[in-house]
C-alpha cells in the first residue's frame, strides 16, 4: 500500500495563510492551532541587492491529510484551496519524482 504525503514549492508560496485558514475550517480548530502552519523567513538582505523572504507551509502534527476527504476521493483541503498551487498530495514515492530540478521544495511523509 502507497504511503501519501505532501508535497510543498516553497519558491511560489505567497504567504496568503489559506492553507492555514481552510484547515482550521475543515477541522474545526481553534484559533491558535493548525494542521498546517505557515512560516515566514525574512527578510534580510545577504548580499547587496539579494534578499532571503520566504513563506513555507508546514504540517504540524494534528495533520492527518484530511483523512475523511482523501478517504471520499477528494483532495485535502490545503491542497484544495491553496490560491498558488504550491502544494501537492499523492504517493510519496510519485511526489518524489517532481524534486530532482527544482530547488525549495519539501517533501513531508505524514503518518
Amino acid at each position: 500500500m502507497a504511503e501519501y504525503g505532501l508535497l510543498i514549492d516553497y519558491d511560489w508560496c505567497t504567504g496568503c495563510h489559506t492553507c492555514e485558514v481552510a484547515c482550521q475550517m475543515e477541522h474545526s480548530l481553534p484559533p491558535d492551532q493548525w494542521g498546517i502552519k505557515l512560516t515566514e523567513v525574512g527578510p534580510w538582505e545577504y548580499a547587496p541587492e539579494k534578499w532571503q523572504y520566504a513563506y513555507m507551509p508546514v504540517p504540524t502534527d494534528q495533520c492527518d491529510l484530511c483523512a475523511r476527504r482523501t478517504a471520499e476521493g477528494k483532495l485535502p483541503t490545503c491542497v484544495h484551496h491553496c490560491q498558488a498551487q504550491c502544494i501537492h498530495y499523492g504517493p510519496l514515492d510519485e511526489l518524489a519524482k517532481k524534486l530532482p530540478g527544482k530547488t525549495k521544495q519539501t517533501l513531508f511523509s505524514l503518518r
